[in-house]
């Protein structure tokens, strides 16, 4: 099959779901398939929240590839945990190469983290060529007894 039949019979199949960017069986108790997913039409959106605070876990350059977002939020602050994971940064670069297009990506990481901050220094220039833009916020929100770091995203 062709890349466009795979993709127009994935979306013709009622019986079939995603999770997690997997292709699963609705009868089938396991997520996961030994069958490659097929490839689709990529998605645009403004705004994309990397999966499980930026976890390598889940998070892949195929996820990049498909869903592709003019801003995607990184939350992970735990380093103890991978989050945010430097494979996913890196993911981001490896698949936002591959679009074929040179749209604008905003990168907006929740926390100041030494993972991020690395890996933005040492992929400063790949980050220029294709395109990517990393927000550093230093505002900060208090309420009532709390104080935490946020930014402002206007579409």
């Amino acid at each position: 099959h062709t890349e466009d039949e795979l993709s127009r019979s994935s979306h013709n199949n009622p019986g079939k779901s995603l999770v997690n960017g997997i292709k699963t069986n609705p009868a089938s108790n396991s997520p996961k398939s030994s069958l490659p997913v097929p490839m689709g039409p990529p998605v645009y959106v403004d705004l994309a929240y990397i999966p499980n605070h930026c976890s390598g876990k889940n998070t892949d350059p195929e996820f990049f590839k498909r869903i592709r977002a003019s801003y995607y939020v990184v939350s992970g602050n735990d380093a103890a945990n991978g989050e945010p994971s430097r494979a996913v940064l890196d993911a981001l670069l490896e698949g936002k190469s591959q679009w074929g297009e040179n749209l604008q990506v905003t990168l907006i990481p929740t926390h100041d983290t030494e993972v991020t901050r690395e890996w933005y220094q040492q992929t400063h220039e790949k980050q220029q060529e294709l395109n990517i833009m990393v927000l550093a916020s230093s505002s900060t929100v208090v309420m009532q007894d709390e104080s935490f770091p946020a930014c402002k995203i206007e579409f």
